[in-house]
């Protein structure tokens, strides 16, 4: 059978967290590379419909695409890699199967037949796989979770019918697995990759590709080891060797000529690839000429994985400014009038992210309110955004008990709302929500036109007088309040097309003191940094250049 699209498989074993979607990103790269078109999807055994509600401490980061779609974080690995940009239809959960099986048979669709894992799942499964199957050269469709796991089974079966479906020479099983080193016995142990094959050769799937997650380079005799009681070639045993930075990732399978690989046991003819990019973005991150530091105050510090994309888009914004960015994780719960100033004694910049429910949020006020009065570059992202207009109104224009009315229902001063109506320009239509819609109901979700004020910070950095950016959030800037603001000397610099969303909010007097409703995070690239954090980062060099004593290196 003759298939137009490719299909790639990344499977996981032994433990998670092993780097599935850094693997998946860094394949894209490198078949991008090539000339070859690619996409992605994640397929997520968790039994949610989506992540959006769940908590970032047991999940991570919730990424946030065009269309509104509330995705794992491994979209964002996908994207920052490549120039794939995906959607609701590229990720998949074990939730949204079942939800949508659940439909069909409540409507009839099925004649009165017995539903069941097989067929009716799996169909539904590689159903969601084919969404996202057109116009490109190849798919690489992770799947979550560890080999072994008893959620994954349905989606293991799927991706084991897939093979027959479209034909074999259309799909190759790329397994990610893990190769200790035991240093009391100084040895390398291979039997958790044997394992783990074991198990996955067990339902039926025999890996084209061992990726081996180890901290050192395989010597030729272990991969040797492997590919006899794995049942591959030894060329198909490729070493994913620990790096001290993720967009090195790419190199180093090519080193390993995985590339070659795939696009030998998928019969593609391809160009050679053209990697000089990525070795010019990652010379330039281990060799920087300046550093500063960022102090980033938000409630969910504990789980890095929580703010991915917020930290890798600081690190674009330091690449464009040839800067390394420390990051200072501050707990906003931690911080108070009397310490405020000795946990952000070394910070070049202020960030506060966005963040859900009252827990923080007076650190979060607090720490803004340090950085305006003593003139340290701030940026404030969402609900950080929303903290900023609190603090402004409570400390500059008079509005004493300001608030957001999401923490402080009898505030006389709700500066932060539920707006009940407004325009949605993607749907094209009036969107109406209170506090009794479903949770997700009342968020804006997804890419919102904005229109610049020219002349301001804001303009100065995009340097185009219209964008579009990402949201998620529920509460809105108050109009009521947006005229005594202004006259106070908080600037609106970027506002919806009809003026009645506040987008962006700044202040003149100050280095740089920055807020946006919406998420830039998630649309910044290593080769193509955000604008806003490009600034950012620039401002903050600049801050320490001016400290007494100061050195940006």
């Amino acid at each position: 059978m003759s298939y137009p699209t490719k299909f790639i498989f990344v499977t996981g074993g032994v433990v998670s967290s092993l780097g599935k979607g850094l693997a998946s990103a860094a394949i894209g790269a490198l078949l991008e590379s090539r000339g070859l078109t690619i996409s992605f999807q994640k397929l997520d055994p968790y039994i949610n419909v989506d992540p959006g509600t769940m908590n970032p401490f047991q999940h991570g980061e919730v990424f946030v695409t065009d269309d509104g779609a509330e995705t794992d974080l491994d979209l964002g690995h996908y994207e920052r890699f490549t120039h794939a940009r995906l959607g609701r239809d590229n990720n998949f959960t074990t939730g949204k199967i079942y939800y949508s099986v659940i439909t069909k048979e409540r409507r009839g669709d099925y004649l009165g037949g017995t539903v069941q894992v097989i067929p009716h799942i799996t169909d539904e499964i590689k159903r969601s796989i084919m969404l996202v199957a057109k116009d490109v050269d190849v798919l690489i469709v992770e799947i979550g979770g560890t080999i072994g796991d008893i959620e994954s089974l349905p989606f293991q079966e799927a991706i084991r019918q897939f093979k027959s479906d479209v034909g074999k020479e259309n799909v190759i099983y790329v397994h990610l697995t893990f190769v200790p080193y035991i240093p009391t016995a100084a040895e390398v142990k291979t039997k958790p990759t044997q394992h783990s094959v074991k198990e996955l050769r067990s339902i039926g799937i025999q890996p084209d590709i061992l990726l081996c997650r180890t901290d050192r380079f395989l010597s030729k005799e272990i991969k040797s080891k492997i590919a006899l009681f794995c049942n591959v070639d030894i060329d198909q045993v490729i070493t994913a060797k620990d790096v001290e930075t993720i967009y090195e990732v790419p190199l180093v399978f090519h080193q390993e000529r995985l590339d070659d690989k795939i696009i030998e046991l998928l019969n593609i003819w391809t160009r050679a690839p053209r990697l000089e990019k990525w070795e010019q973005l990652v010379e330039k991150i281990k060799n920087p000429k300046y550093s500063v530091t960022i102090a980033i105050v938000g409630k969910y510090i504990h789980l890095r994985e929580s703010y991915k994309s917020l930290n890798e888009a600081l690190c674009h914004g330091g690449i464009a400014n040839d800067c390394k960015v420390n990051l200072d994780f501050v707990d906003s719960e931690t911080i108070d009038e009397s310490n405020c100033r000795e946990r952000l004694k070394n910070a070049d910049g202020i960030l506060v992210p966005g963040g859900f429910g009252r827990r923080g949020i007076e650190g979060k006020t607090t720490a803004i309110q340090f950085a305006r009065e003593q003139k340290i570059p701030f940026f404030g992202i969402c609900l950080g955004m929303q903290m900023a207009v609190v603090e402004y109104a409570r400390n500059k224009a008079g509005m004493k008990g300001a608030h957001s009315s999401e923490f402080d229902k009898a505030t006389p001063f709700p500066v932060i709302y539920l707006m009940k109506e407004w325009f949605d320009y993607k749907l094209q239509k009036v969107q109406k929500r209170d506090v009794t819609s479903d949770k997700g109901g009342t968020m804006r979700l997804g890419a919102y036109p904005c229109i610049l004020k020219e002349g301001s910070l804001a303009f100065a950095a995009y340097k185009k007088k219209e964008i579009s950016e990402r949201h998620r959030h529920r509460y809105e800037f108050n109009n009521a309040f947006r005229e005594k603001l202004e006259n106070a000397g908080l600037t609106a610099s970027g506002v919806s097309p009809d003026g009645k969303l506040v987008e962006i909010v700044e202040i003149a007097d100050h280095p740089w003191f920055l807020g946006c409703q919406f998420h830039p995070e998630f649309k910044s690239r290593p080769m193509e940094p955000h604008p806003l954090f490009v600034s950012f980062i620039r401002a903050a060099l600049d801050c320490k250049r001016q400290k007494p004593g100061g050195s940006s290196a």
